[in-house]
């Protein structure tokens, strides 16, 4: 069990740095360019990738999946919440207290939670180390995002 958290733990620091080290390459007048109408800015990306650090940690520490709400509803005031982050320095306080309480959330499981499953209500079960894992993995998706909007406007460079 301790790998497993600890692991967790790693990944979602990781990715947290990772995504927040590519999204300072976002030039200021590109944080809310988007490719077409209907597609996410770089600002739009970073704020949902933040925001979902504390939704994750939420989910981790109740052991509940959102899907056990009216999760039209959530989904809705997540798009809400996502839209009124505005700057650059929102994101990265949101995502760090974010991540400070995935952190936390991690530790406060016992053996048991870590292999135990979660019902979403709908049909199917997440196991908890899955959970465990999104964090890290929701944000290096969306690093991808990023690096796609980069080269959208012509910058191809290799942020390492």
């Amino acid at each position: 069990m301790e790998s497993l958290v600890a692991s967790a733990k790693e990944q979602a620091v990781e990715g947290m740095e990772v995504f927040l080290r590519n999204f300072s390459f976002v030039p200021d007048d590109k944080l809310t360019w988007a490719p077409t109408p209907m597609a996410k800015s770089a600002i739009r990306v970073a704020a949902h990738t933040a925001l979902y650090a504390g939704r994750f940690a939420r989910m981790i520490q109740e052991r509940r999946l959102p899907a056990s709400d009216n999760l039209t509803e959530w989904l809705a005031r997540n798009k809400a919440e996502e839209s009124a982050i505005s700057s650059r320095a929102e994101v990265e306080s949101i995502f760090r207290k974010g991540t400070d309480e995935v952190l936390a959330a991690l530790d406060s499981l016992t053996p048991e939670e870590v292999g135990s499953s979660l019902d979403s209500r709908l049909g199917w079960a997440m196991p908890m180390a899955r959970l465990m894992s999104l964090p890290g993995w929701h944000a290096t998706l969306h690093t991808g995002q990023i690096d796609y909007l980069q080269t959208c406007w012509g910058d191809e460079k290799v942020y390492v």
